[in-house]
């Protein structure tokens, strides 16, 4: 597993702060032979003595989106420790997912987690959260966004260096044109990827809109692009913004009778066994189990004892690309949905 050198910094900060954040909250469970028998089970433990909460989390998820299902695993863990109703809700609209972070906020929370892939949706609804008194941290998309709105920290990766690290392995792997897919127009997280590959790549980069609710018509759509590219220059790589739409990758490659090595960012188990058949390259890991978790267990921390995680600062996440070489550390995590 390799961590882009331009994060190396800032992610050591990052899992020194993952590191503080799991001292502080041993000190709400149990140690010794109980917190070795609970080692393996997502980073949970002995439910916290302070006062019940209740969180909300709101995210862009569209239907079928495995990513925020291993984000929502990890929140649900820190959620038992930390003694918090945890609440969660996902529009792919951004519209829509300001009437969510609105619901929640009528019901007085404690804590809201919120993603920004289309922020200027959600400004507003942010700014009355922050007026009433309610903390947010923002997670995943849209960083750049975070401190301006007024939430206390951004957990994640920083989009742009993620899409450079993958630019710079394209380039290192002898590729020379890239399809990069997009599953969700106006996110502006993955615009930003595929900003980025282009940005660090040494060949050229072309951008595919698809429909990521609809799996069927992706893959057609890539298909039908990797067949017309076969007439001019043939695209000799795809990279897919979301680990289903490498699956669907696979397939339109096979389809149209392409060669193009297929890399993702994001990780699930199938693209783990993807990566072992040797179907993917290589595939970008942002940890959004740590995501859920960490965002979680900052309102816990900011409430009982007035921390902020980073100092404000983004925490990152990620990026670190993994190969098949990493399949053996991995397989174990991603099969219970952890990674």
């Amino acid at each position: 597993m390799r961590t882009n050198r331009k994060a190396a910094g800032r992610t050591a900060a990052a899992l020194l702060t993952a590191c503080a954040l799991a001292l502080v909250a041993g000190c709400s469970g149990s140690g010794g032979k109980d917190s070795e028998d609970k080692a393996d089970d997502g980073g949970g433990g002995t439910k916290a003595k302070t006062p019940p909460m209740k969180i909300a989390m709101v995210t862009h998820s569209g239907e079928g989106d495995t990513f925020w299902d291993i984000v929502q695993s990890g929140a649900e863990v820190a959620a038992a420790k930390d003694n918090v109703d945890f609440l969660y809700a996902a529009n792919k609209e951004g519209k829509e997912q300001a009437q969510l972070i609105q619901s929640y906020i009528d019901q007085d929370v404690d804590g809201l987690v919120v993603s920004l892939a289309k922020p200027e949706a959600v400004k507003a609804v942010i700014a009355k959260a922050t007026a009433a008194g309610i903390p947010v941290v923002t997670i995943n998309s849209g960083a750049e966004f975070s401190k301006p709105f007024g939430a206390l920290s951004h957990i994640g990766q920083d989009e742009a260096i993620a899409g450079e690290a993958v630019g710079e392995e394209l380039t290192k792997r002898g590729k020379k044109k890239a399809l990069c897919v997009i599953h969700e127009q106006g996110n502006v997280s993955l615009e930003a990827r595929c900003a980025g590959v282009k940005k660090a790549f040494g060949g050229t980069v072309e951008n595919l809109n698809v429909e990521g609710t609809n799996m069927p018509s992706s893959t057609s759509s890539i298909e039908a692009k990797l067949q017309s590219g076969k007439s001019t220059d043939e695209f000799d790589t795809v990279v897919t913004l979301g680990a289903p739409f490498a699956a669907a990758s696979v397939k339109a490659k096979a389809g149209a009778g392409s060669g193009a090595e297929i890399n993702t960012f994001d990780l699930n188990e199938d693209v783990v066994k993807q990566l072992k058949a040797k179907e993917i390259g290589f595939a970008v890991d942002q940890q959004p189990y740590l995501q859920g978790y960490l965002a979680v267990d900052e309102l816990w921390l900011n409430k009982n004892n007035g921390n902020v995680v980073g100092g404000g600062k983004p925490v990152l996440t990620g990026p670190a690309l993994v190969t098949e070489k990493d399949v053996p550390a991995l397989e174990k995590f991603t099969a219970r949905g952890t990674r």
